[in-house]
């Protein structure tokens, strides 16, 4: 366990079992969260995306939901550590151990601006299964499915309250499809490139609670390397991070 700068005097603990990647930077900064939202993350492993928002934002509150105890035990240990360090906004922040697919009985229906989750990318019985359970469950879907996680948020969600999500480009149509099927209508998308002139490896994606079907906004592609290393974009959004690291 230690503790990781995340920028802005923010740190979060990680642990070898329980940890982020790219794919969780590039995620909370396309939720665009505004502040006095409300927000709930749907499997917040250590609990990056909520340190990363409450880092730049004043939010109304964050919960942050996991399956594994021992993913909301390094967030709590944060969330301790910030306030210690007068990072105020943590407070904001609150932990809550249960399942996604009991989300009715732990939080109330209707009730946030934003849903935010970094689901597990591949289907049960796909590829090789870690032995370690931490880790299949957030490469997996063991504990949960793509439905599962869809119903919850749009329970959770206001009516136009906003549903975000990263997932790899094979299943986006088990994405699209489902986020209908749940009354989550898909309004925005990004491809997320390695190099230019590579398949895409990642997409964002940005859906709301009852709008009306038949436009979604595609963006330009992210690519995150040229011949330099990252890009512009790509340093702009890993900013604050990375000067946190460095330092």
């Amino acid at each position: 366990m230690r503790p990781e700068p995340l920028g802005n005097g923010v740190e979060v603990y990680v642990s070898d079992r329980h940890h982020f990647t790219t794919d969780t930077i590039l995620l909370a900064d396309f939720a665009r969260v505004k502040n006095g939202d409300r927000v709930v993350e749907l499997g917040t492993g250590c609990g990056t995306i909520p340190l990363l928002m409450i880092r730049n934002y004043s939010l109304k509150e964050i919960y942050a939901l996991d399956i594994q105890e021992e993913a909301i035990a390094l967030l709590q240990k944060s969330i301790a550590h910030n306030l210690e360090k007068g990072i105020e906004n943590a407070a904001a922040i609150h932990p809550l151990c249960g399942d996604i697919r009991e989300v009715r009985e732990l939080l109330p229906a209707g009730s946030f601006d934003l849903v935010v989750c970094n689901p597990p990318y591949k289907l049960p019985g796909s590829g090789l299964t870690n032995p370690d359970k931490a880790k299949m469950t957030a490469r997996h879907e063991s504990e949960c499915t793509l439905a599962d996680i869809c119903e919850a948020a749009s329970r959770l969600l206001r009516f136009s309250g906003r549903f975000v999500m990263c997932q790899r480009p094979e299943r986006l149509t088990d994405v699209l499809g489902c986020m209908r099927a749940h009354d989550l209508e898909p309004k925005r998308l990004r491809f997320v490139q390695g190099r230019a002139g590579k398949a895409p490896k990642l997409f964002l994606c940005e859906a709301k609670r009852g709008a009306k079907q038949g436009y979604m906004d595609v963006m330009p592609s992210l690519i995150v390397e040229d011949e330099n290393g990252f890009t512009a974009e790509m340093k702009s959004i890993y900013g604050s991070y990375k000067e946190g690291y460095n330092g």
